[in-house]
């Protein structure tokens, strides 16, 4: 079982699919892991360090795919990378495939057997899988870092013999695992926080990290996540009543961080320039969700942009802005699933196309698109 870990060649993209430390997990499994040269260079992780882990080094894209029976990316693979893989090989990624359909169809077409590790179903035999949660976390955390350098206050209180400096007011918007982490950051930090989010159970949480809850209510509020602990939709009644509490509520706040995605859809807009023009001045959002059309009115991103006397931070993939921890967590779920398909006696790959985790993931097999949410009708 031959595994191959190319460098990435999406632009900004510093994070690698295997770290050291999982290398050796996977000769433990009997597979040959080849990494091409300079693959973990943007996560301070030089080449000597995975040949020592019992990784082979390889000198070229070309070198690294061939042979290989499992590709690990970060993201998918790029039309110039498509030529180079084996037909049939299982490639492993964040596939990003909503609104990227023709992709898709290039990596059937291909010839592989594409996996979309953010489909990883949310069941407790999946939790160490879960890409979607491991680097949202990091983006949570991440949004409180980038407000904090553009902020030109200070976050805590701080008492001085010149006076006392006020405490920085912090708004989160969408409790998921990237707002969580974005409370417990702003908390460490010393700022005044408060958040928001549709899912009923995400109150307790917010409490529980020291925020303080805003939202409406009320009977639909209630039925508001869905079986799997996403946020669902809401009604035009209701976005309008919960619009009116969160535009009094963001006048007085210095930081604003959104963070609200629902799969498949383009981001809702949370704030909009009639908010941004409510806001102090000097005050500065953090939007995580600008690469799906972004929660703020006027993210752009990739940059951060002026909106009067407001600023708005829209980096792009934010988790792989602390690429080194970030290739950690990921180097680890990847882990965790690919030991799921192989087979520990014969110390071979062995997939089985019926368990639920590949099912929920493959995207791609035999020529054809498979899974039912990108299919065709009659194919699906």
């Amino acid at each position: 079982m031959r595994i191959a870990v190319p460098k990435e060649v999406a632009s900004g993209e510093g994070r690698v699919a295997v770290v050291p430390d999982v290398v050796k997990r996977y000769v433990g499994l009997g597979a040959e892991v080849v990494v091409e040269t300079g693959a973990g260079a943007l996560s301070r992780i030089p080449d000597g360090e995975y040949e020592a882990a019992g990784a082979k080094i390889a000198g070229s894209a070309a070198d690294t795919y061939a042979g290989a029976d499992v590709v690990l990316k970060v993201r998918r693979p790029e039309a110039e990378e498509l030529g180079l893989i084996p037909k049939g090989a299982l490639v492993i990624a964040t596939m990003d495939p909503y609104g990227h359909e023709d992709a898709v169809k290039a990596m059937a077409e291909a010839g592989l057997v594409a996996v979309a590790m953010e489909f990883m179903p949310r069941i407790t035999r999946a939790q160490v899988m879960d890409v979607l949660s491991s680097q949202a976390n990091l983006a949570g955390y991440q949004a409180v870092i980038d407000a904090a350098e553009v902020y030109d206050r200070a976050f805590p209180m701080m008492m001085t013999a010149a006076g006392t400096v006020p405490a920085a007011r912090v708004f989160v918007m969408g409790a998921g695992v990237a707002g969580l982490q974005a409370i417990a950051t702003a908390k460490r930090l010393g700022a005044v926080v408060s958040a928001t989010d549709v899912r009923p159970a995400s109150k307790e949480q917010v409490e529980s990290l020291g925020g303080k809850f805003i939202a409406v209510e009320d009977e639909e509020f209630k039925q508001a996540e869905t079986a799997a602990g996403y946020a669902k939709p809401m009604s035009a009644e209701y976005q309008a009543k919960q619009a009116a509490l969160v535009a009094e509520h963001i006048k007085k706040q210095d930081v604003v961080i959104t963070t609200a995605l629902i799969p498949g859809r383009q981001a809702p807009r949370l704030v909009t320039a009639e908010m941004l023009a409510s806001m102090r001045p000097g005050s500065v959002l953090v939007d995580l969700a600008v690469e799906r059309g972004g929660n703020v009115e006027g993210a752009v991103a990739g940059e951060i942009v002026e909106i009067g006397a407001v600023k708005i931070v829209g980096h792009r993939n934010v988790a792989g802005r602390i690429a080194a921890t970030a290739s950690q967590l990921y180097a680890k779920n990847l882990y965790a699933f690919v030991e799921t398909l192989v087979d520990k006696e014969a110390k071979a790959l062995k997939v089985d196309y019926e368990d639920e985790l590949v099912k929920a993931t493959v995207l791609t097999r035999d020529g054809a698109v498979v899974h039912p949410a990108f299919a065709p009708k009659e194919a699906a």
